[in-house]
C-alpha cells in the first residue's frame, strides 16, 4: 500500500485526539505499513523514537494559545504559511507515490492550509472528526455565555450575530474568520473526500453539514487498558472526574451535584475553574494531571466515574477507559457518552445539565451492591467487545485500502 501522511498539530499526547493519532501512527509503522507524522508542536514523544517504518516531521513551531504574540497567533491560525511549505516539501519527497493523508487536529497550530495542500494535489484525504470545527465556528455547538448546547445553524445569521465564544467577542470575530477561511481557500469540509466519525452520536449531530456524497464511516477510537480483575468499587466512595476543569466540561456542576448528594468528589485535571470548582465544594480533592497509570489507580479506588458534560462531546473516551476496569459511569443523555453506558446496568444516565438530577443518581452509587453489580455488568460489557488498537488499525487499514483500490480503478 502506499504511503499513509497522519497530520496532527501535536507530536506527542496531550489529549484524546492526540493519543489516538499518535497510537495509529505507530501502530500502523509496526504492522510494516510506511508511516510518516507530520506535525508543528513538540516535543516529539519518546514513544515514537525507533518505531520501525515510522517518520515523523516535527516543525518546532507552538500552538496558538502558547504564541506570545497575538499577530503571529492571529495570522498563524488563519493560514499558516510555514506549515504548507514544509508539507509540501514532505509531499514532494514521497514522489512519485500517491499517499493517503489522513488529519486529525490541524487548527490548533498547522492551520487548514496543510489540507489545501493535500487536496490541491488531489491526493485521497480522510479527516477524523474528534470535535465538530469542520462545521461550527469554536468548535463544540455550544454557547459558553448561556452555558447550553447551541442549536443555531453555523455560519447563520443567528450564529454571525451572537457571541458564543468563552472568551471576548472580538475572539468569536476571529473564529468566524478562521471559519470562512477553512470553507473557501482551506477547501474544508467541501473538498476532503472521506469523514471518520468517533460516534454515532456525534456523526447524527455533524453529518448533514458535510458535503453530500462524502464517504463517511464510523470508527471508534482505541481503548488502551490492560486487564484485570474488575476493580473493587464496593469499597471506594468517592466519585471521579478526569478531564479539563472547564465550563463546557460540567465541573462546577458535578461538584455542585455531589455536595447535594454527601459524595466526595475528586478532580485529575485542570484549567481555568479549579478555583471555582473548589469554592462550589469546598470537601473537592483536586489533584491535577496526573500520569495515565495514576489515572487508572484513582479510577480503581473510586465507587464511579462521572462525566457532566454539557456539550455534546463526540466520544468520552474515559468512560469507556473506566467500563474496562469494572468502574459504572454517570453522563448527560446529552451526550454522546451515553453510547458507552446501558442506562440502569453499567452506570446511569442523568438529564444533561440538571444538577438535581445527577445527584439522584450519584445518590443511588452510594449502595455498595447497586454500584459493585452495575461495575461487574460494564466490565463484562466491554471485555465482551473490547476496543482494542488492533481494531482500530484494522478498521483503518481497511477504509486505506478501499481508497487505494478506487484510485488503481479509475487509472484503468
Amino acid at each position: 500500500m502506499a504511503p499513509v501522511v497522519i497530520v496532527h498539530d501535536y507530536a506527542h499526547v496531550n489529549g484524546g485526539a492526540s493519543l489516538v493519532a499518535l497510537s495509529s501512527a505507530a501502530g500502523l509503522a509496526r504492522r510494516g505499513q510506511e508511516v510518516h507524522l507530520f506535525s508543528a508542536v513538540g516535543p516529539v514523544d519518546k514513544k515514537l523514537a525507533g518505531t520501525p517504518n515510522l517518520t515523523v516531521h516535527c516543525l518546532g513551531m507552538g500552538d496558538l494559545l502558547g504564541e506570545s504574540s497575538r499577530l503571529r497567533a492571529f495570522t498563524q491560525g488563519l493560514w499558516n504559511r510555514h506549515a504548507r511549505r514544509s508539507f509540501a516539501a514532505l509531499l514532494d519527497s514521497l514522489l512519485p507515490e500517491q499517499p493517503v493523508v489522513h488529519f486529525h487536529l490541524w487548527y490548533k497550530a498547522l492551520s487548514s492550509s496543510v489540507v489545501a495542500e493535500a487536496v490541491r494535489r488531489g491526493l485521497k484525504t480522510v479527516l477524523t472528526l474528534h470535535d465538530y470545527t469542520a462545521a461550527c465556528p469554536n468548535g463544540t455547538f455550544y454557547s459558553f455565555p448561556e452555558g447550553s448546547i447551541c442549536r443555531r445553524k453555523p455560519m447563520g445569521a443567528s450564529c454571525l450575530l451572537t457571541h458564543c465564544d468563552a472568551r471576548m467577542p472580538a475572539h468569536k470575530a476571529w473564529r468566524l474568520l478562521r471559519t470562512v477561511v477553512q470553507d473557501t481557500a482551506g477547501r474544508i469540509p467541501r473538498d476532503i473526500g472521506n469523514f471518520v466519525f468517533v460516534s454515532d452520536f456525534s456523526r447524527s449531530i455533524i453529518e448533514p453539514h458535510l458535503p453530500k456524497g462524502a464517504r463517511c464511516q464510523t470508527v471508534g477510537n482505541p481503548v488502551d487498558v490492560p486487564r484485570m480483575e474488575p476493580a473493587p468499587v464496593a469499597d471506594g466512595s468517592d466519585a471521579l472526574f478526569v478531564g479539563r476543569l472547564s465550563a463546557e466540561k460540567g465541573a462546577i456542576l458535578f461538584a455542585k451535584a455531589a455536595g447535594l448528594a454527601g459524595v466526595r468528589p475528586v478532580f485529575i485535571g485542570d484549567g481555568q475553574l479549579k478555583e471555582a470548582v473548589q469554592a462550589a465544594n469546598p470537601s473537592a480533592v483536586l489533584k491535577g494531571w496526573l500520569p495515565r497509570d495514576e489515572v487508572f489507580g484513582a479510577m480503581r479506588k473510586s465507587r464511579c466515574l462521572v462525566l457532566p458534560s454539557l456539550w455534546y462531546e463526540t466520544q468520552g473516551l474515559v468512560v469507556a477507559e473506566a467500563a474496562a476496569l469494572g468502574v459504572p459511569a454517570v453522563v448527560p443523555d446529552s451526550s454522546a457518552a451515553r453510547e458507552m453506558v446501558v442506562d440502569g446496568v453499567t452506570g446511569h444516565w442523568f438529564s444533561g445539565g440538571d444538577v438535581q438530577d445527577l445527584a439522584r443518581r450519584l445518590s443511588l452509587l452510594k449502595d455498595p451492591a447497586h454500584a459493585e453489580a452495575m461495575g461487574q455488568a460494564a466490565y463484562r460489557r466491554f471485555w465482551d467487545n473490547p476496543m482494542t488498537l488492533d481494531r482500530h488499525l484494522d478498521s483503518l487499514e481497511r477504509l486505506y485500502s478501499g481508497l487505494q483500490e478506487s484510485t488503481t480503478h479509475a487509472h484503468r
